[in-house]
């Protein structure tokens, strides 16, 4: 797979953060970050972020974040199921460093990938029940 990071691999406007926000089936709380995600109907995921001046100050900072974790989903994108994640960022999140901040992320992208497994398999042992009755 590509393991580029082009305009199909973000979320651009806010009708499809809206969606995100409005409906996630995936919600991970963690120390410094909130990441929403949402099924979609593309065989890849979607990235967007929301790094407000509330929490962190300087652009120089917020840039700095908004790099780590693209970067990061870059990487990782294989692995991620079709979802349509946000990464919102809470007060604190400036006095991370990098390898801080990737670790968070990273923990929070394992919980999401549990989750998404447990879902998959509960439906699928659903539709089984369905189909012997």
């Amino acid at each position: 797979m590509n393991q580029g990071f082009g305009r199909e691999k973000r979320l651009l406007d806010a009708k499809q953060f809206k969606a995100v926000f409005d409906s996630p089936d995936y919600r991970l709380s963690g120390r410094c970050i909130l990441v929403l995600a949402r099924h979609n109907q593309i065989d890849h995921a979607r990235l967007g972020l929301v790094v407000g001046k509330k929490n962190t100050k300087l652009a120089v900072a917020r840039n700095q974040i908004k790099r780590q974790f693209r970067e990061y989903f870059r990487l990782h994108q294989d692995e991620l199921p079709n979802v349509d994640m946000v990464i919102v960022t809470r007060r604190g999140i400036a006095d991370l460093s990098a390898m801080e901040l990737r670790q968070e992320l990273a923990k929070q992208v394992k919980r999401l990938l549990r989750q998404h497994q447990s879902a998959q398999s509960s439906s699928t042992v659903a539709q089984a029940g369905q189909s012997n009755a």
